[in-house]
């Protein structure tokens, strides 16, 4: 048998709130709770198992999704009409950008209580 991803676990500070903001930009739909665990499921059947945590301090995580042309156009509509900063790079050098690679498009976002544009998140 291959190894396969089947899931990872997303620490946030109120599990419903991250997973509906992540569901909600992607287009996707949140679970069924599992235990601690609030799936969101991704289109290749990995999900995204949203928990709560109450340390003083999340370390930031990072996730990249593979989309089309028309999905990348309706989530970038959906991450500019919440006003969420976006840049084109994991550094934040450049704020306000889209970053053109291997033929697609991408942005970096940050989970919505990050702010707009150029705030720290």
């Amino acid at each position: 048998m291959s190894v396969e991803l089947n899931h990872t676990i997303v620490v946030a500070r109120d599990r419903r709130e991250s997973a509906e903001f992540l569901a909600g930009i992607l287009g996707l739909s949140v679970g069924t709770p599992t235990g601690p665990f609030l799936p969101v499921a991704t289109g290749n059947g990995i999900t995204l198992d949203f928990a709560t945590s109450d340390e003083p301090t999340i370390t930031a995580q990072h996730y990249a999704f593979l989309v089309s042309e028309p999905e990348f156009d309706a989530i970038f509509d959906r991450i500019r009409r919440a006003g969420i900063g976006y840049w084109a790079d994991p550094t934040r050098h450049h704020p306000g950008e889209i970053y053109h690679r291997g033929g697609g498009r991408g942005v970096y976002f940050p989970d919505w209580r990050a702010g707009p544009a150029g705030a720290d998140g």
